[in-house]
């Protein structure tokens, strides 16, 4: 109860400071004009700034809806929590594109519908508890076809399951998270329908699926990769009919290896665990390779990860 005060007491703070201040919009439109410029196959830690996103989002997307031909400015993001920090805030606030967010919990949701901008821009907002069985009903009911502009997946569990799933839409340019602990296999954690984080183990850090795994169900939806953001956690992939100029990445050179310490002991507490302390924490937990089907323990079908080199060839 104290926690959500908190969290409450937070937000309304926020509002009140003016989180979209004009301020904040105006540089972050002078920034979007600067990438704008930039050519195709510029390396995204050029490119990356925030405004609304949690990391480097907001520049990247500006950087790619400036290259890539977009027919229908929409969006659909799920996964947002309160919409104050998300890929897709920045975007409809200074590009003024149509969209949808989706969210599981009650209190995110009555949120955002309350914040101005659910009646100053169009803007959908739907609370839904997003399985591979019900996407592409909820996907169907934005109205805005199958030519999508840009598609975001944070999920932190089941993000590579429901991308599969999705047949609905096609968007231009995809957005999904990663986790890096994975490493540079093929694999991902089993799909679950109730999947939650926390859930599945106390360190928070089994989830997800690998930057190659995605790699791969991009490459059989006809997606090129482009990069990940400087965080290491979320890789952004484009339509290759309407790539132009850009040219595909393999996972090896676009994987960035997170330096997040979010890893919690079983009472919930921050151990802050770093490097391959990380990876240890989860290595015993079962994975599936999505390109051979076999499963196991994460420390046998990652067995040939190397973080530290993996991440220099990443930034060489």
């Amino acid at each position: 109860m104290i926690k959500k005060r908190i969290k409450s007491a937070y937000q309304k703070l926020r509002r009140t400071a003016g989180h979209d201040g004009e301020a904040a919009l105006l540089l972050g439109k002078q920034m979007a004009w600067q990438v704008a410029g930039l050519p195709p196959n510029t390396d995204f830690r050029r490119v990356g700034f925030k405004v609304s996103s949690q990391w480097d989002e907001d520049g990247i997307i500006q950087y790619l809806i400036n290259k890539v031909s977009i027919a229908n400015q929409t969006f659909i993001e799920f996964g947002v929590e309160n919409y104050e920090e998300s890929n897709t805030r920045f975007l409809l606030l200074n590009n003024h594109w149509q969209g949808m967010v989706l969210d599981a919990c009650p209190a995110d949701i009555e949120y955002i519908r309350s914040d101005r901008i659910h009646w100053q821009y169009d803007l959908q907002v739907k609370e839904a508890w997003i399985t591979r069985e019900n996407i592409d009903s909820l996907l169907a009911q934005a109205g805005f076809g199958e030519d999508l502009g840009l598609l975001s997946v944070d999920l932190n569990g089941n993000d590579y399951w429901i991308w599969e799933a999705i047949q609905s839409v096609r968007p231009r340019i995809a957005i999904v998270e990663y986790n890096s602990l994975l490493g540079l296999q093929p694999i991902c954690v089993p799909y679950k329908e109730d999947f939650d984080r926390t859930a599945a183990h106390h360190s928070n850090l089994y989830y997800g699926s690998s930057l190659a795994a995605l790699h791969r169900l991009a490459q059989s939806k006809g997606y090129i990769l482009l990069g990940s953001n400087i965080w290491g956690h979320n890789a952004f992939f484009v339509r290759a009919d309407v790539a132009g100029e850009f040219q595909g990445l393999e996972p090896e050179q676009a994987y960035v290896a997170s330096k997040f310490r979010e890893a919690r002991d079983e009472s919930g507490t921050l151990t802050y665990a770093r490097g391959e302390d990380r990876f240890r924490l989860i290595e015993h937990l079962p994975v599936i390779n999505v390109a051979t089907g076999e499963r196991g323990p994460l420390r046998d079908l990652a067995a040939r990860r190397d973080f530290a080199s993996v991440a220099a060839r990443a930034h060489a």
